[in-house]
């Protein structure tokens, strides 16, 4: 699943607060975030990530047509928290859940139980490419939600750029076109809570330790995806192939999530920005090799502008962060 990044959010809040420093602080927070400079290594776990995350969608569509989607997210998120109890349990124990805002980590992990719900619900029923696309306007989202909520400055230019992503999304949404509008409403949905959560987390993420805010997801996904499986647990019992195939959600996502943390300690957002549109890539390879499906001109169209607007935003940010580090030496 689309990882739009947690942290790249914490290097964000990073940089930003390292604004007002000292030239010495400043160095000093970016060699913190940042300790191994090696931005080669840096893209390639980045394409690796994007590569996992395609990986799950495309699996989790395989498996859509046998058990139900309330079952894969439990088995995504049940997975994901016993890899971290068995890799990180020993060395970190209880720091694993230490924190002065559980309520807050359990609305945010929440807000991504309900993106996983809702995406692999539309995965289902629509293109891997296109539905891939979808959640690409989480950054456009979250601009709107950031200015609102954490009253953040938006630049005309950023407002432009939002509008024309949107205008990316239509012309995958077409009236006419191949998609459901089941479909469309899920991973719009999914783009929703994807963005909330995107948010959140640049409000906990220089009060929060980031192993523990990824623990959070995991445990609160299991236990709540757990108490509802009396509503939906059911249908057929899977053989070992398909077995192997629910575990490994919860391996993509981790193994994910992981690559894509060690990226940001090796580059910074600003390079690694780009190559997160490589899962728009990886998911149109996998959609052709499994699935027999590549998109049409329109939604190509339509992709690229998405990923262009997201793309301008970024670039935005990594020029603004280039004029906050002129001032702070």
């Amino acid at each position: 699943m689309l990882s739009l990044s947690t942290p790249r959010a914490r290097l964000d809040n990073a940089v930003r607060g390292a604004s007002s420093a000292s030239r010495a602080g400043f160095r000093k927070s970016a060699q913190a975030t940042m300790p191994e400079a090696r931005p080669f290594i840096g893209i390639l776990l980045m394409l690796g990530a994007g590569l996992c995350f395609a990986a799950l969608d495309a699996t989790s569509k395989h498996l859509t047509q046998t058990f139900p989607v309330p079952m894969l997210v439990w088995a995504r998120y049940t997975v994901h928290l016993l890899l971290m109890l068995v890799f990180l349990g020993p060395s970190m124990r209880a720091k694993l859940i230490d924190t002065q805002r559980p309520l807050a980590l359990t609305a945010r992990a929440l807000m991504l139980v309900g993106t996983t719900g809702f995406a692999m619900a539309g995965i289902a029923i629509m293109p891997l490419a296109e539905s891939t696309a979808f959640l690409f306007i989480t950054p456009l989202i979250v601009v709107i939600l950031a200015s609102w909520l954490l009253r953040e400055s938006v630049t005309p230019g950023r407002w432009i750029a939002i509008v024309v992503g949107f205008a990316g999304a239509l012309l995958i949404a077409r009236p006419g076109g191949a998609l459901s509008l089941q479909g469309i409403v899920l991973m719009s949905l999914a783009a929703a809570c994807y963005s909330i959560y995107q948010v959140q987390t640049r409000q906990m993420s220089l009060s929060e330790n980031t192993v523990t805010m990824l623990f959070y997801t995991a445990l609160v996904g299991t236990v709540s995806m757990s108490l509802a499986a009396p509503l939906y647990w059911g249908g057929p019992m899977p053989n070992a192939w398909q077995g192997l195939a629910i575990a490994s959600l919860g391996i993509y996502g981790g193994t994910g999530h992981l690559l894509m943390t060690r990226a940001f300690r090796h580059a910074e957002a600003s390079t690694l920005s780009p190559f997160l549109y490589a899962q728009l890539i990886w998911a149109t390879l996998l959609g052709w090799l499994f699935y027999d499906h590549l998109p049409d001109p329109l939604s190509v169209a339509g992709m690229a502008v998405i990923a262009g607007s997201s793309l301008s935003i970024a670039l935005s940010e990594r020029f603004r962060q280039a004029k906050d580090r002129d001032t702070a030496c």
